[in-house]
């Protein structure tokens, strides 16, 4: 098997992802920007890692653009989010992310990864301040939306190796 892993990342979690995932199948780990500029017909294995954002993927529009070109390899999309795996949402928020014809060549994975605002752009700050006051402001908070706003309120990283295991079993045909 000959798998390339392709990841966006902002502040450095995905981008951990990708290199743990490349390294276990012995794969290429690149940059989206140069992934642009490429050609995968060496691959078998196309592994695509985007950050979550508001329940989408960041840049998997250009994966999903690919797709078609792509036929007969393995397609994996892993997602890397501040959530922890046991959120009941992800399951129904990575699917969303398909139309039922693109979920039948792809294979989905959540990673957890945490928050690093030291890291983030100026607009991605912006957004979640403004999320963080609107789900301070809410009267009769679920217990949820108590946890998330305490994990929000500052950095964290609740990433780890192991999440990778999943991934790298499906890629190797396990």
């Amino acid at each position: 098997m000959k798998a390339v892993v392709i990841y966006h990342s902002q502040t450095g979690f995905t981008k951990r992802y990708a290199e743990w995932i490349s390294e276990a199948l012995g794969g290429k780990c690149i940059a989206i920007e140069e992934a642009k500029k490429r050609d995968f017909d060496a691959y078998d294995t196309i592994i695509f890692g985007g950050w979550a954002c508001a329940g989408g993927i960041s840049k998997l529009k250009w994966f999903k653009s690919n797709m078609d070109k792509w036929e007969g390899k393995k397609l994996i999309v892993y997602c890397v989010g501040g959530s922890p795996l046991e959120n009941p949402e992800i399951p129904k928020a990575l699917r969303n992310n398909f139309n039922d014809q693109e979920w039948r060549k792809v294979r989905a994975f959540y990673c957890p990864g945490g928050f690093c605002y030291e890291r983030m752009s100026a607009g991605s700050k912006m957004m979640m301040k403004v999320f963080l006051q609107t789900l301070k402001a809410k009267k009769n908070k679920t217990e949820e939306e108590k946890v998330m706003i305490e994990m929000i309120s500052h950095s964290y990283d609740i990433s780890d190796k192991k999440y990778v295991d999943p991934i790298v079993a499906y890629a190797q045909g396990e």
